[in-house]
């Protein structure tokens, strides 16, 4: 949260240093994108979120399998071997999980990055920032974006 608040403040002092210095004078055009509106709707990200629940459910099926077979065992040793084995087997699997979630939403991330750019370009905008950063002002074109 504090993170946020300090990457917004230090934006929003560019953005008035900027203005302050006639950078972002009339000549100049300035857009806003709405970011959570448009990774909202993007079907890459619904799609990629229905996948990632159901990996999540393959991962809970193995806590399950472990807790079922954990609990049918009465050599301690045994015990200690199988709560082992279901545990580098889940975190093998969550790894994978995560590393492919997050190289999955780069991608993503890159291809709506890229839509903005392409908007910016052909509509001749100076500037385009993040609408949850910006104060005031800027044609928004959230709307105007096409991610698939």
């Amino acid at each position: 949260m504090k993170d946020k608040f300090v990457q917004r403040s230090f934006v929003i002092t560019i953005l008035g240093f900027f203005l302050a210095s006639g950078y972002a004078n009339a000549a100049n055009s300035i857009a806003v994108v709405d970011l959570q509106k448009i990774v909202s709707n993007s079907a890459q990200v619904k799609q990629l979120k229905q996948e990632h629940a159901k990996k999540m459910d393959e991962l809970n099926k193995i806590i399950i399998n472990a807790r079922g077979a954990i609990s049918n065992e009465t050599d301690s040793a045994k015990i200690l071997q199988l709560e082992e084995k279901y545990t580098k087997e889940f975190n093998a699997k969550k790894q994978a999980l995560e590393k492919d979630y997050a190289a999955r939403l780069a991608a993503i991330e890159k291809n709506i990055q890229a839509e903005i750019t392409k908007k910016a370009q052909n509509e001749k905008y100076d500037y385009v920032f993040a609408k949850s950063v910006v104060l005031y002002g800027g044609k928004d074109i959230t709307n105007e974006i096409k991610v698939k």
